[in-house]
This record gives C-alpha cells, structure tokens and sequence, in this order.
C-alpha cells in the first residue's frame, strides 16, 4: 500500500470516527425515535467502513458506535429502555462490532467472485443491517425479557412475537435504505480516493 493510500485511509477513518460518534450523541442523525423504539440508520456508517477501509476498520468503527451508545444511553436516553438496556455492552457493543464483521467478510467474499462493487455493497448493506437488528432485540428480549415486555405491554410469553414484528417493520425500512444508500456511498469514496476493494 502507497503512502498516498495509507493517508486517504487515515483520513476517511477519522472521518467516519466523528460522523459514528455525531449520529450517535445528536439526536435524528443516527437513531430517529419512534415510540418506545428508534428507527436506526448509523449502522450505514460501519457497513461503508468494512467495506471501503475493510473488515478490521469496520468492527472498529461499530465499538465506537457501540462505547458511544453506551455512553448516550447513560447521559440523554432518548427511550425508556436507553438506561436499562443499552447500558449493557453485550447489547450495545457487540453487535455493533458484529456488523462491520459480517459486512467486511461478505463484500470481501462477493467482491472476489464478481468484481461488482454495488452488488458486493447491496448484499453487505442488507445482511449488516440484519444482523445488528436481530442481534439487538433477541439479546433484548433474552436478558430483559420482564422489563421489555413490560415496557411494550404485552406478555413475557408474546415478546418475541411483539420483537418479531418490530424486525420486520422496522428492519424492512432499515435493509432498504442501507441497500440504496450504501453502494453510492461506498463508489464515491473509491472513485474519489486512491482506495480500492482489492487493496484493503
């Protein structure tokens, strides 16, 4: 890797660094509240890091979304369950980590097969979403399951039913947006950088 390479990576990291950490403690930017839960479009954020800067960079950037999640819930919960919930960094970290993970792998995969950066992005935008929203509302349900349930008003026994179709509505609108938004990100920065998917 050229010096000039390794400075466009340096900068485009700390360029998603402060734009993880401005959606995640300004409201509307990353998590637009709905109710008693958030619509989330930060995850967009890791899935172009995996992809452009690759798969270590990705995982880096979802633990700082997820110590900076943390870090909101405790000092401007923006929903009930901020304070109980996402003060647990099994919830608010590690699939925040897994996304970048699961992103950087797949598009690495795809990429190698098809040499198609946007369906190689499409396939990594829909599964990164899915990913952190699964992971999110099973590790919800599984070590608060009274708490959620009490706050969603229904019975612990039709949690994961109420959970199911919080993933369905609000995962849809969440795949979609990343699968439209990511591949246009993520060809703007490796035509306007010296960056490219072979090299990361």
């Amino acid at each position: 890797m050229n010096t000039k390479s390794k400075t466009y990576r340096l900068v485009i990291r700390a360029i998603l660094t402060a734009i993880i950490i401005l959606q995640t403690m300004v409201p509307f930017l990353g998590f637009i509240p709905i109710g008693i839960t958030s619509l989330t479009i930060i995850h967009i954020t890791v899935i172009v890091a995996a992809i452009v800067l690759g798969t270590k960079d990705g995982m880096f950037i979802g633990l700082v979304w997820g110590i900076f999640t943390m870090i909101r819930a405790f000092t401007s919960p923006t929903t009930p369950l901020d304070i109980a919930v996402f003060t647990n960094p099994i919830i608010s970290v590690i699939p925040r980590v897994l996304v970048g993970l699961v992103a950087g792998l797949l598009f690495t995969i795809i990429y190698k097969k098809t040499k198609k950066v946007v369906a190689a992005s499409i396939v990594a935008a829909i599964f990164g979403t899915i990913t952190n929203t699964v992971l999110v509302l099973t590790l919800m349900g599984t070590l608060y399951t009274s708490l959620v349930a009490n706050t969603y008003g229904v019975d612990a026994s039709a949690l994961f039913v109420t959970l199911g179709g919080i993933a369905v509505t609000n995962g849809i609108s969440e795949v979609i947006t990343a699968a439209v938004l990511t591949p246009i990100l993520v060809k703007a920065l490796f035509a306007a950088t010296s960056l490219r998917p072979e090299n990361r």
